[in-house]
């Protein structure tokens, strides 16, 4: 992973390994308060290991200022059929608040562009709250360009359970 000089700081990144599931559980759940969702969080430490480290269904990647975590992003591939391979799509892409504004999130964006291009990934994606402004107007400045002829749809808890029925 490279280092990336942000406005007033120097960016590194690693991956997460599996002693790190507590602290990506707390990332998750400082998401969920940022974005007013902290009921939804039903993840565990064990959950995580499992789906990230056993299944490997996800990577996580840490941006570290001074040896210390300050973000996190988690991502996954997919795949478009259109482009004939696969994507990424960023679930998660979080800065502690005291480090927002100060080029982490940029830096980060611009690490998993590298990942995606040095995969031969064709695209990234990711979804955003309408009411999160701050990022949608980031986002834009980056050239990232809102999928509004899309509707995202989901399916889950009982409603899943319910649909998985013969």
């Amino acid at each position: 992973m490279g280092v990336i000089t942000g406005s007033d700081l120097s960016i590194t990144f690693r991956e997460a390994g599996r002693e790190d599931c507590g602290l990506i559980l707390r990332f998750i759940r400082a998401l969920a308060v940022y974005e007013r969702l902290e009921s939804c969080v039903t993840a565990t430490g064990d959950l995580l290991r499992e789906w990230l480290f056993d299944k490997r269904a996800a990577e996580v990647l840490f941006a570290m200022v001074e040896g210390v975590e300050v973000g996190y992003a988690l991502f996954f591939p997919n795949f478009s059929t259109f482009l004939g391979r696969s994507g990424m799509y960023l679930e998660d892409l979080f800065v502690l608040p005291a480090y927002r504004n100060r080029g982490i999130g940029k830096a980060f964006l611009t690490e998993l562009a590298r990942i995606a291009q040095a995969r031969g990934y064709g695209r990234i994606e990711w979804a955003c709250l309408d009411w999160n402004e701050p990022s949608i107007e980031f986002y834009h400045s980056l050239g990232a360009v809102p999928m509004s002829d899309w509707i995202t749809f989901r399916v889950s808890g009982d409603a899943l359970a319910q649909l998985a029925q013969p």
